[in-house]
C-alpha cells in the first residue's frame, strides 16, 4: 500500500526557489546543519529538484525558473514569507548562520511570547527567524503581554 504522506514528511513541506540551488544546499548545510537527501541535476546544469533535511524537517528546493512561475525572492524584490526555525541554542545558531553568509535582519533578543529569536536573510533572499523557547507562556499571559507590546509598554 502506498502512503499518501510519505514517511519522514510533514503534511506541510516548504519548497524554496533559489538563484543557485547548488550554492543554497551548501549554505543551508553550513548555516543550519542541513543534510542533503536528494538532488536532480538536469543536463543543462540546473537543479529542478532537491531535498534537504534540517532537524526533523524536509525542505524541497530548486533553481528558480521565473518563466515557469518559480521566481526566487530577488526576482520578486524580497519575500513576504518567513521560515521559522526552532533550535536548541538560538545564539549559537544565529552566529553560525551569519558566519555562513546570512545577513542579520534583527538581532537575537528575548520576546514577550516566551521565545528568544533573531532574524536573518539568507544569501538567496529567504528570511529566517531562528528561535528557542525560553519560557512557557499561558494564553492569558500571552494576551496580556501582547496587549502591552502593541500599546508600547513592553
Amino acid at each position: 500500500m502506498v502512503k499518501p504522506i510519505p514517511d519522514g514528511y510533514a503534511e506541510l513541506t516548504v519548497y524554496l526557489s533559489v538563484a543557485g540551488a547548488d550554492e543554497a544546499i551548501a549554505f543551508y548545510a553550513q548555516a543550519f546543519g542541513a543534510k542533503e537527501l536528494q538532488r536532480y541535476t538536469a543536463p543543462d546544469g540546473t537543479v529542478p529538484h532537491a531535498q534537504i533535511r534540517i532537524g526533523d524537517t524536509i525542505v524541497m528546493l530548486s533553481d528558480e525558473a521565473p518563466a515557469a512561475g518559480l521566481p526566487g525572492p530577488e526576482v520578486l524584490g524580497g519575500t513576504p514569507v518567513t521560515l521559522y526555525l526552532f533550535v536548541a541554542d538560538v545564539d549559537a545558531a544565529f552566529a553560525q548562520a551569519v558566519r555562513a553568509g546570512a545577513q542579520e535582519k534583527r538581532p537575537v533578543r528575548n520576546q514577550f511570547f516566551g521565545e528568544r529569536t533573531g532574524q536573518v536573510i539568507d544569501p538567496f533572499g529567504h528570511r529566517w527567524t531562528l528561535a528557542s523557547r525560553i519560557e512557557n507562556v499561558s494564553s492569558e499571559e500571552f494576551e496580556r503581554r501582547a496587549n502591552a507590546y502593541v500599546q508600547g509598554e513592553s
